[in-house]
């Protein structure tokens, strides 16, 4: 009779109990974390006294800044414009004066009657606005005068974005430049003055002047540049209106 054995399954061996290591690592961080913010806690409560100074100077410096401008830079602000009246009085009367006009520009200049000129706004109150501006109506009245150097040097002290006293300025400087025969720094500053803010009035009047003197350069080619800027950009500013025979004399001279 045949015999069947039988099958018998194997036993499956016992799970093995596994470690996750991620439970040390978590907790390893943990620690790091406590470490560190206790390390934290131990540097503040040692450095607590320097950083309470430190935060009480801020707070100092902060107060002190808006103290000096309320009560310091504000009101001298003021004062200066009010003194700035006073010569101005005397450059605007020289604007349309027929005659006087030296002296009413001296006045402005020097100041009279125990009041400041020009030269003083300026130097009594170098920082402010006014100061600012009685350097520009120093600087004008000295180009009048004829005091190129005087001129020169005072309008170069002035700084301003506006839209017209920025490039006025600076062509100013070019004048005295070129009244004084020295047509390279004249060039220099009407090109500065055309580039200082582009509008239809500065920009085509000093592009023109520096075209001018870049003829009286012999520098054709840059005259030519400057020419065709304006029948360009500004041909319906009156500096446009002739500028094809100056362009023309530009390009024959550069032949």
């Amino acid at each position: 009779m045949a015999t069947y054995k039988k099958k018998y399954k194997a036993e499956s061996k016992k799970q093995e109990n596994v470690i996750d290591e991620s439970e040390f690592e978590t907790a390893g961080v943990l620690n790091t974390l406590d470490e560190t913010a206790s390390k934290s806690e131990q540097w503040i409560e040692k450095n607590s006294k320097p950083l309470f100074m430190a935060l009480v100077t801020i707070v100092v410096l902060f107060l002190g800044y808006l103290g000096y401008t309320k009560y310091v830079v504000e009101p001298n602000e003021v004062e200066a414009s009010n003194e700035l009246a006073f010569p101005r009085k005397y450059f605007d009367e020289a604007a349309t004066a027929g005659t006087g006009i030296d002296s009413l520009l001296n006045l402005g200049i020097e100041g009279a009657d125990g009041k400041y000129g020009f030269l003083d706004i300026a130097d009594n109150f170098s920082g402010t606005e006014a100061g600012n501006l009685a350097n520009y109506y120093a600087g004008v009245s000295y180009l009048q005068l004829k005091n190129y150097e005087k001129a020169i040097e005072y309008l170069s002290k002035f700084d301003s974005d506006d839209e017209m006293l920025g490039p006025v300025a600076l062509g100013a400087i070019g004048d005295a430049f070129a009244d004084i025969n020295q047509p390279e720094d004249a060039l220099e500053y009407y090109e500065k003055a055309a580039d200082k803010k582009v509008n239809n009035f500065t920009t085509p009047l000093f592009l023109f002047k520096a075209g001018q003197t870049a003829m009286e350069l012999k520098n054709f080619s840059e005259a030519q540049k400057l020419f065709t800027k304006i029948k360009e950009n500004y041909s319906k500013s009156d500096q446009g209106r002739d500028i094809e025979k100056y362009l023309a004399a530009a390009k024959y001279a550069a032949k």
